[in-house]
């Protein structure tokens, strides 16, 4: 049976002899497979449809041996407007006049209206013992980017640092008054709270290390400080090459980090760097879960489980996510892997 504060104290940064699992997300297609059932499509029905679905979400991780289940609602697919960051559209908003304009006040009723009943049937169908990671996804730097893309927000900071500064500041009220809420209601379903904002990419940070702390430090500390306050740990899922900004992040209380990429860096340096400080989760480079075959698999990670086990909080999965593209045998031999480190 899971138990959530095993998770618990491997984000809290303690030893404590026992490696959970941890995946930011599981494609529906790897879980279809796995499960010999094709049950995703239950999530967009109606209310019995989706109890069954997280009938069957929440029961997988339970069979797979985890303590804790990944679960978040991205605040980018209520957006109003089109969607840059995934959709590849122009932003929404390019200039100041489209600022003024833009129904930010609509945005945490959509949220409502669009997630609740599913954070509800996410927590009603919780086995015993078991909670969720996750919560509100997207950080303010990914929904500033949806609203407005990467180029044009890089070209709107040098036309207009106003605009630039202003889009981090609504976006992190708005991300406030949607996390304050969730946490009220749903806070009991989760034993950690997290978000994934991408910061980076494989050789610095996507935006200049001087205006990551300015325009999005702000809004990680509200919600940062939001988690802390109903009393959870807050882990960042953070890709990209993102040293400049580390020492940082880990001052605003991060608890644990996610994400490695071995072209970036090898597990063992974001250990050996910050371990002391924060946890860690991952560590398995998903490239390798696609190239390797199940005996290269179970050599990897036991071997970055007895590494990264000593050293720091630790949970062990994909270094990204599980996505439609992983081969299921690769990810049950990374599960078996760890599950028979754990003596299980």
């Amino acid at each position: 049976m899971g138990d959530y504060r095993r998770m618990v104290d491997a984000a809290q940064n303690k030893i404590t002899g026992w490696t959970p699992l941890y995946e930011h997300i599981v494609s529906a297609k790897v879980l279809e497979e796995i499960a010999g059932n094709k049950f995703s499509g239950l999530i967009n029905g109606d209310a019995g449809d989706v109890n069954e679905y997280f009938k069957q979400y929440n029961h997988f991780f339970e069979d797979h041996g985890y303590d804790a289940i990944p679960f978040e609602c991205c605040i980018t697919n209520i957006l109003p407007g089109t969607h840059a960051l995934a959709g590849h559209e122009p932003g929404s908003i390019q200039n100041m006049d489209d600022f003024k304009k833009y129904p930010w006040e609509a945005i945490p009723g959509i949220f409502k209206e669009k997630f609740y009943p599913l954070f509800q049937a996410f927590q009603d169908n919780l086995p015993p013992g078991m909670k969720g990671v996750g919560g509100p996804g997207n950080g303010v730097f990914e929904i500033v980017q949806d609203l407005t893309g990467f180029e044009a927000l890089c070209i709107i900071k040098y036309d207009d640092e106003e605009l630039f500064s202003l889009l981090f500041q609504r976006v992190g009220e708005t991300m406030e008054t949607i996390w304050k809420d969730v946490i009220r209601r749903f806070g009991d379903a989760y034993c950690i709270m997290r978000f994934g904002d991408d910061l980076g990419y494989k050789t610095s940070t996507l935006l200049p290390p001087d205006d990551i702390r300015n325009q999005c430090f702000p809004a990680y500390r509200k919600i940062i400080n939001l988690v802390h306050g109903a009393g959870k740990p807050f882990a960042l899922h953070s890709c990209g090459c993102i040293f400049s900004v580390m020492d940082g992040l880990i001052d605003l209380g991060i608890n644990a980090k996610h994400s490695n990429e071995d072209q970036i860096a090898p597990f063992s340096q974001w250990i050996d760097t910050y371990g002391k400080r924060i946890a860690f989760f991952g560590g398995i480079d998903t490239d390798h879960l696609c190239q390797y075959d199940e005996k290269q698999i179970t050599e990897l990670v036991t071997e970055t489980c007895a590494y990264a086990s000593t050293r720091c909080g630790f949970a062990l999965g994909s270094g990204n996510s599980i996505t439609d593209y992983v081969p299921p045998a690769s990810y049950l031999a990374m599960i078996r892997a760890v599950r028979a480190f754990r003596g299980e």
